[in-house]
């Protein structure tokens, strides 16, 4: 333990995120560690602000003395354009779920995409990548898609309500790993990809609590083909329960959602958290606020 009584003041900023275990996840922590720490929820809805208004709070934050925020659907990308740094990862993605605020400067930071990896290997060791469909190429989609080929996915398939913008997200992972390891498209095309695939992960927002459902057709999956969420409230999403009714190995978004705040909770303060212990705080919140 530190023991030192530091405090911090960080948030959350999106839209729909009451259901978000990452405040007492983070304050838990901190917690054991002796620090003093607030978490608080800046939610679009309750604020009644578009996502064009991160930038406005982001300001309001600094003027706040807020030591960062961290930033979710729907501003992973439209934050960009209000800060004064960007650490490589976050730069290449395109896509910033982390903040700090420190010195005057606003740097972003990508976690997402290494706590998928790690959450990943934990879930699904062994899982085949030959061929993986990603389902949503916005902020999330762009960690994930990192994250799938630097796991050693030989062909990516990115699909999107907005084909234009699979394809400019598969380009520009192309770009970083081979224009041979990943392809864009629009949902049309999702049967025949799903139907040669090993995997799929899902990033997009079906399936949270303020969109519930699922996020294809559930004649699309079998019993062969692994299925990854990153949605975490509820645990078990229509997807991750219908895939596994089905009898496909499952990976929910808890992994992720833990392994991402170990990340964000180290930039944050400079103390590095224990991962296993914020696991298992994990484990403890879900079970204690079940909403699923």
């Amino acid at each position: 333990m530190t023991g030192d009584g530091q405090g911090f003041l960080v948030g959350l900023v999106g839209s729909g995120i009451g259901p978000s275990l990452s405040p007492p996840l983070h304050e838990r922590e901190a917690d054991e560690l002796g620090l003093r720490y607030l978490y608080r929820r800046l939610d679009l809805d309750r604020l009644r602000k578009p996502a064009s208004a991160i930038g406005e709070i982001l300001a309001a934050a600094r003027l706040a003395g807020y030591d960062g925020l961290n930033v979710t659907h729907p501003c992973k990308q439209l934050v960009l354009e209000h800060l004064d740094d960007l650490s490589p990862d976050a730069a290449a993605l395109g896509a910033v779920n982390t903040v700090v605020l420190r010195d005057g400067r606003a740097v972003g930071h990508n976690t997402d995409w290494s706590g998928f990896a790690r959450a990943f290997d934990r879930g699904l060791p062994e899982a085949a990548l030959r061929q993986v469909v990603l389902l949503g190429a916005g902020g999330a989609g762009a960690a994930v898609g990192h994250a799938l080929l630097t796991l050693g996915t030989g062909r990516l398939t990115v699909l999107d309500v907005d084909g234009q913008r699979a394809g400019e997200l598969a380009t520009s992972l192309g770009e970083r790993f081979g224009a041979a390891r990943a392809e864009g498209g629009d949902l049309g095309v999702l049967p025949a990809a799903l139907a040669r695939a090993d995997g799929l992960v899902h990033a997009t927002p079906t399936g949270m609590a303020a969109h519930p459902g699922l996020p294809l057709d559930a004649e699309l999956l079998r019993p062969d083909l692994w299925v990854a969420d990153i949605v975490y409230r509820p645990l078990e999403t229509a997807l991750v329960r219908t895939a596994r009714e089905l009898g496909c190995r499952v990976l929910d978004g808890g992994g992720m959602a833990v392994f991402q705040a170990v990340d964000a909770f180290r930039l944050f303060t400079g103390v590095e958290p224990d991962a296993d212990r914020m696991l298992a705080h994990f484990t403890t919140l879900v079970s204690d606020v079940r909403v699923d």
